[in-house]
Parts: C-alpha cells; structure tokens; sequence
C-alpha cells in the first residue's frame, strides 16, 4: 500500500468547551454524528473527547488535502472505536464519493488529549505499489 495523504490538528478544549456554552445543540449536531456525541456525552469530561474527534475531522480533511468545506462537511467524517479501543474513521458524503474516486482503502486516525489540549493524525492509504 502507499500513502496518500497525511494530516495533523490541535483543538483547544477550551475552544470546544465555549461552541458547546454559546451553540449547545445546534454545534453538537452540526459538527458530530449522533452516536460521537452519545460516546462523548458518556465520559467523564465530554468536551475533550469531542475535541478529539473535532482534531480528527480536520486531520482527515487535511490527509484528502481538501479541509472542511467544499469537498467534505464535518458530518462526512466519523470517529468511531473499536472493542480494542483504538478510533478508526468512517466516511460518509462527500468525503466517501472522494475516497473512492481516489482509491483510498484505508483511513488512520490516532487521538490524544489532555486537560487543555486534544490532538489527532491521519493516515490515508490506498492501492498496492
């Protein structure tokens, strides 16, 4: 397989933290799918697990070399978890037609967070070289 793009981003917590005070659910469900926001809703500390998987949308959109607008919205991108605990990312939209026009076969993320910081990597690969 070869790599067909790589991407990085860093979210303040405290950046989420306020979209989340002056937005509440209208934030939630523009950026997140229904089953990250139940997920994150479900830790101890909600907004640095949604700041997580907000650096991940955008280290994904930056692997596909696009960002969030006009090729993919941050509802094409979701972060899920395996039994493992490892996140992996699903695609959906326009992000999905792009990953198939490009023939991507997989998708990496990885995610870290502190008490003031969350950070996510991507990783897209695709074909056999």
């Amino acid at each position: 397989m070869n790599v067909l793009g790589i991407g990085v981003d860093v979210v303040e917590t405290a950046r989420i933290e306020s979209s989340l005070q002056r937005f509440g659910e209208r934030f939630l469900h523009r950026v997140f799918l229904e089953d990250e926001v139940a997920y994150c809703n479900s830790m101890k500390y909600p907004a640095r697990h949604l700041a997580a998987r907000f650096a991940a949308k955008e280290a994904v959109s930056k692997a596909f070399g696009t960002g969030i607008g006009g090729s993919m919205g941050w509802r094409d991108i979701e972060v899920r978890r395996k039994t493992t605990g490892e996140p992996f990312a699903v695609l959906h939209g326009g992000a999905l037609e792009l990953s198939r026009e490009r023939g991507v076969r997989e998708v990496m993320i990885s995610l870290s967070h502190t008490d003031h910081y969350s950070v996510a990597n991507a990783v897209i690969v695709g074909g056999w070289l």
